[in-house]
């Protein structure tokens, strides 16, 4: 069965490290006979979540930004790949304020379990990271953050994660292993 698979690309470089994996990615989906489109946060702007509530259960989010030509891309994907670098130890911002409006395609949920509000579509979802470094704790933050959010609370199926260290940078530094 042919899947619909939707990259979320919160990397700042158009060429950088995380587009390379994208593009690894990408290809092999794609040979294995799936559809991908790529959104990149860096030709969408995506404002992060003002927590007004005017959005709340399906409406559309008041600000002005690409995100509410975003959801029925959101809802038609199968699987939902969240690909970023690694900075300041975690998912890059235009990433994280991406996540903060899924705020809108949440639905009433008259039953909610302990510590939820909602309930959101079943979906399935990845992460694909890269940075430069790799020490033992170098993805900690930006792995509990993607768990605790994305599968804990909003209850998205995780189907994987790709965190590829040790890249080096765009600026030309080799990875640490290669100097």
């Amino acid at each position: 069965m042919v899947k619909k698979i939707l990259i979320v690309q919160g990397g700042g470089r158009a060429r950088g490290n995380t587009a390379q994996l994208i593009d690894a990615f990408s290809k092999g989906v794609c040979d294995a006979g799936h559809h991908v489109e790529v959104i990149s946060l860096i030709q969408n702007e995506v404002k992060g979540c003002l927590g007004c509530n005017a959005c709340r259960y399906e409406k559309l989010c008041i600000q002005k930004d690409c995100f509410n030509d975003l959801v029925s891309k959101i809802k038609e994907a199968d699987l939902i790949v969240l690909a970023s670098p690694l900075y300041f130890w975690t998912i890059s911002s235009r990433l994280k304020a991406f996540i903060e409006r899924f705020y809108c395609i949440a639905q009433v949920d008259p039953c909610p379990p302990l510590g939820h509000y909602e309930k959101y579509p079943i979906k399935d979802c990845a992460l694909l990271m890269t940075s430069a470094d790799h020490y033992f704790w170098t993805f900690e933050q930006a792995v509990s953050y993607y768990q605790f959010t994305l599968i804990n609370y909003i209850g998205f199926r995780d189907k994987g994660m790709l965190l590829a260290g040790d890249c080096g940078d765009t600026n030309g530094t080799p990875p640490k292993k290669n100097r």
